[in-house]
């Protein structure tokens, strides 16, 4: 046989025992995946690669971007966009909407720029609300709070937890949302100034405009589990609870140079970036 397709045998064992080897590479690799996607059931790529490389370095395994896209592909393993389709911005009232105050500024540290929104949860029997605070160069998640309702109340609870978290103590903090009733409210806007936060809002409904935050909301629903239908009020807040603790400790980011939410909170400094064609907040 081999005479007939014009190769030695040495050639022909020597392919077998390429392909019984790239197999078991691909076996280990696979181990190595479905651990991190445990608990991070939708992370990007890149950012697998970043957390199985010391696995792989241990096992003398040479795997880069292009073959562990192939793997992915191949195993069905591969993350699909999803669309969102709920409105949670309610920006037709009576209340002060701030303009846009850090469209020229370029935020370098934490707790320079906070970033909120309220993205929705759903359970067997109703839709409930997730008000975010995040740190928009670190990424951490500084507070939130997830209740059956978009009142204000809701959004309070969120900015005292963040408050409570803070450890830099800059004596100066932009505020940064969309223009929904619930950050206009005085309640809310009132704090904030007693705090010396400057307040900034969103101008002209692009979600580009708090990019951040809409990211940390797809990042929690895509990668981390918040899309699912969950069977109560009680099943949602744990999980939501757990989301949010795997994202400030586990879940990397490359605009943080591939640190985790937590560990890059604590930085002086952190050197944003940004390789989208449009204006991001950190650009």
């Amino acid at each position: 046989m081999c005479k007939l397709f014009g190769i030695s045998r040495n050639a022909y064992y020597k392919g077998i025992n390429q392909f019984h080897l790239l197999n078991h590479e691909e076996e280990v690799i696979l181990s190595f995946i479905l651990n991190h996607r445990k608990s991070m059931p939708r992370i990007g790529t890149r950012k697998l690669l970043f957390l199985i490389k010391q696995d792989l370095d241990q096992s003398n395994i040479k795997c880069g971007r292009d073959r562990l896209f192939d793997i992915l592909r191949n195993n069905c393993l591969l993350v699909g966009k999803k669309k969102n389709f709920t409105k949670t911005t309610n920006s037709l009232h009576r209340y002060r909407k701030y303009p846009n105050r850090i469209k020229n500024i370029q935020f370098d540290a934490p707790e320079q720029l906070w970033v909120s929104d309220i993205t929705y949860i759903k359970t067997k029997s109703e839709v409930m609300y997730l008000a975010l605070i995040t740190d928009a160069v670190s990424k951490k998640i500084m507070g939130y709070n997830i209740d059956d309702n978009m009142r204000v109340d809701s959004c309070l609870k969120a900015l005292e937890m963040a408050l409570g978290n803070r450890s830099h103590l800059s004596p100066h903090t932009f505020h940064h949302s969309d223009r929904g009733l619930q950050y206009c409210s005085p309640r809310y806007t009132d704090v904030l100034e007693k705090n010396n936060f400057s307040i900034s809002m969103t101008e002209n409904h692009d979600p580009y405009e708090n990019a951040v935050a809409e990211r940390v909301n797809g990042i929690l629903k895509n990668e981390l589990g918040l899309d699912s239908v969950f069977e109560n009020q009680k099943h949602a807040i744990s999980e939501t609870k757990k989301a949010i603790e795997i994202y400030n400790l586990f879940r990397p980011h490359l605009t943080c140079d591939f640190l985790v939410p937590d560990k890059a909170h604590c930085l002086e400094k952190i050197k944003p970036k940004s390789w989208s064609r449009k204006k991001l907040i950190l650009s």
